[in-house]
């Protein structure tokens, strides 16, 4: 069986990078899926599907090709958090998040278009945010990066600073989980070495 072309169906730098300093260089193909399109109350069948459409979406531009979506959310408090619309609502996400902690779902989804395969699973990890002042929570939404994140945080970026401690896989909360990665492949058959 020889290696097919890895692709990445998200728009997501942090996926993106994460899977280069792993050794693969994933051709990039935002799905630009509509996920209002999903409504489901339970966070890891959330990330699960949405990470499947996502895949979905993008596999028909393919013949032959590994195809993996991922999707994340944030749950505080059995409510579930995805991107925040806009400044004031991350404002408010943070004033409920800081002392506390939440748990950050991802959905892993792979398609072998060659074996005519899907895999889907889901990783959690456990955060726990410091907590913060109205001035710094102000001062950090003013930065625009919570507004580009799943639980309005970038661990790798300035929100690293907010977080006290992680349980669980740490490349998780930055967009996908490196280890779970590896496991997916070993079960359809592939090392990871095969895509360095």
């Amino acid at each position: 069986m020889g290696t097919p072309p890895f692709v990445l169906a998200s728009a997501s730098p942090a996926r993106r990078r994460l899977l280069q300093t792993a050794g693969i260089q994933p051709l990039v193909y935002p799905s630009d899926f509509d996920e209002s399109q999903v409504q489901i109350d339970e966070p890891a069948q959330l990330v699960k599907t949405l990470a499947q459409r996502k895949a979905e979406t993008v596999a028909p531009q393919f013949e032959s090709a590994l195809i993996m979506g991922c999707d994340s959310v944030l749950a505080v408090n059995g409510e579930i958090h995805g991107k925040p619309a806009n400044p004031e609502e991350a404002r408010q996400r943070w004033q409920k998040m800081q002392g506390h902690f939440g748990d950050l779902y991802t959905g892993h989804v792979f398609i072998d278009l060659s074996q005519n395969r899907t895999l889907v699973r889901c990783q959690v990890t456990r955060v726990y945010f410091a907590q913060l002042s109205d001035r710094t929570i102000d001062a950090y939404v003013a930065t625009g990066e919570p507004l580009k994140c799943a639980g309005a945080f970038a661990l790798e970026g300035r929100g690293g600073l907010f977080v006290e401690k992680i349980e669980g896989c740490h490349s998780n909360v930055i967009g996908l989980s490196l280890p779970l990665l590896r496991q997916m492949l070993e079960e359809m058959g592939y090392s990871v070495t095969d895509f360095w």
